[in-house]
């Protein structure tokens, strides 16, 4: 059953995702998450579905542009499925599709970051942030420059953290406040949209449409 819109918190879906609709805010969280790489974002949209043909669409949470043509593709993803591998790939896959138009050039693929935010640890290796890149099997010191980087943030090992904002975001996942700023402007954001009359009744018409 889903949750009544007041006990929302960052971690489901529609509050994440309205939350993320800040280009600050969002860049914030990327900032902090690939360490100030970030350009001006240029492109901030939520719950983008992809689809093409018969093949199964993908929707995603927070879809985030920037003015070098970096993507990101931000999600919050609260339920091990046990598939999170397969689904990264399939992802990545689906993105390059939609942005690589007839006529066009491989090399005209953007770069792209697909980042999972996790209240668990897929990967079970005790980390609070795993980086995926392609590197070479037999020396991995080369990695093949396809322009691609997947990211997995598990919050169960926020103590581990040695970077004091991300912690201070994997914390929040988990439901422990603190007088961190990014935290503190995030805390301010779900206050005003959870006093917002039109961002409720969106909740209630998604719930009752998902019911149906």
């Amino acid at each position: 059953m889903r949750k009544s819109f007041d006990d929302l918190t960052i971690v489901d879906d529609f509050m994440f995702c309205s939350v993320m609709q800040d280009p600050a805010l969002c860049k914030k969280l990327l900032s902090i998450v690939l360490a100030d790489t970030i350009g001006t974002i240029t492109k901030l949209q939520y719950q983008t579905t992809f689809e093409k043909g018969s093949s199964k669409c993908i929707r995603l949470d927070v879809w985030a542009g920037d003015d070098s043509g970096t993507l990101y593709d931000i999600e919050m993803q609260t339920t091990d499925q046990k598939n999170l591998a397969k689904r990264l790939r399939y992802y990545q896959s689906a993105i390059d599709v939609s942005t690589l138009t007839k006529g066009s050039d491989y090399n005209d693929l953007p770069d792209t970051f697909i980042i999972f935010f996790c209240p668990f640890d897929y990967v079970n290796a005790r980390l609070p942030m795993y980086t995926f890149k392609t590197m070479c099997a037999q020396n991995a010191h080369l990695q093949l420059p396809d322009g691609t980087t997947k990211v997995i943030l598990n919050s169960e090992a926020a103590d581990k953290e040695k970077n004091p904002e991300l912690k201070a975001f994997l914390e929040y996942m988990n439901g422990k406040k603190s007088k961190n700023a990014f935290v503190s402007e995030l805390e301010q954001r779900i206050a005003e949209i959870k006093d917002n009359d039109q961002r409720r009744h969106d909740y209630m018409i998604m719930t009752a449409f998902e019911a149906d």
